[in-house]
């Protein structure tokens, strides 16, 4: 019994679906039909309105040949790159050749490219705008007058920076720099010493590679002007290294100080004097 319910099912199920399928068809039908009568009736209705004049067979070849002389009219125009590039089709090459031979061989007479002749003229306004501007009416500057006008802008500038007076301690250099026995200035020095010199100078500045830094011999001056320069800018062929990439200018003030304090102190082992006595 249940078998038979569901053979029943399944054939009601099988109906339905191929129903559904020829109403979608039918459906389908009916609506390209109907496109297909709109566009007639459309068509009708145009020609109702405004007809299409009837043309004979003569009018048609004519109308033919027109049609095909605009075509080969705009297959002959010229592209862009053509006109830049100055380029003759072949078939115009006979017009081109030139009248000397040589061993039979002939030259054609291809023009400059447009774009090289525009460059060319282009060159010769500008070198002419050029000569009136900077040599003729001196409306622009030269390399000359713009160096020697960066040279004085930049002498200009120092001289306010240094004016400054938040910028005093920065702006020391070996013009400016003056002898200082103050406390911090000396600590900061020794500080300073103690992490860079001893490898060539000793602990106490006795003089390892480097020369003694406590007697009165100095090999490069021994004024405050004068150590602040050899620590600035160092004394590469003897093996003393510029230390003004790597310290700020107060901190080389601060070294300098504090090598001139160390006059006299007379630490052990001491390396033999070098240089002039000051």
């Amino acid at each position: 019994m249940k078998e038979v319910i569901n053979s029943s099912w399944t054939d009601s199920i099988t109906s339905v679906d191929i129903v559904i399928a020829m109403m979608v068809t039918t459906s389908v039908i009916v609506l390209w039909v109907s496109l297909l009568l709109l566009r007639v009736i459309r068509f009708y209705v145009k020609e109702t309105i405004n007809p299409t004049p009837f043309a004979s067979a003569d009018e048609k070849a004519q109308r033919q040949l027109e049609e095909e002389a605009l075509q080969a009219l705009q297959k002959k125009k010229p592209s862009i790159w053509t006109k830049l590039m100055q380029l003759k089709p072949i078939s115009e090459e006979a017009d081109l050749v030139m009248d000397h031979k040589f061993d039979g061989i002939s030259e054609l007479n291809n023009p400059t490219p447009a774009w090289f002749m525009a460059l060319f003229y282009g060159t010769i306004i500008f070198g002419i705008g050029y000569l009136l501007n900077y040599h003729v009416f001196h409306y622009g500057k030269s390399q000359e007058e713009e160096y020697v006008t960066e040279l004085q802008k930049a002498a200009d500038d120092k001289l306010s920076f240094l004016a400054s007076p938040e910028n005093a301690a920065s702006a020391v250099n070996e013009n400016n720099i003056v002898l200082s026995k103050d406390a911090a200035v000396l600590k900061s020095g020794q500080a300073l010493f103690a992490t860079r010199c001893p490898p060539c100078h000793g602990d106490h500045a006795q003089g390892l590679v480097g020369p003694n830094l406590t007697d009165e011999y100095w090999l490069h001056g021994g004024k405050i002007k004068d150590v602040f320069k050899t620590i600035k800018y160092g004394v590469t062929e003897k093996g003393m290294i510029s230390w003004e990439k790597s310290m700020s200018a107060q901190q080389i003030s601060d070294i300098a100080n504090y090598v001139l304090s160390l006059q006299g102190t007379n630490p052990a082992g001491p390396k033999a004097p070098q240089g002039n006595k000051e």
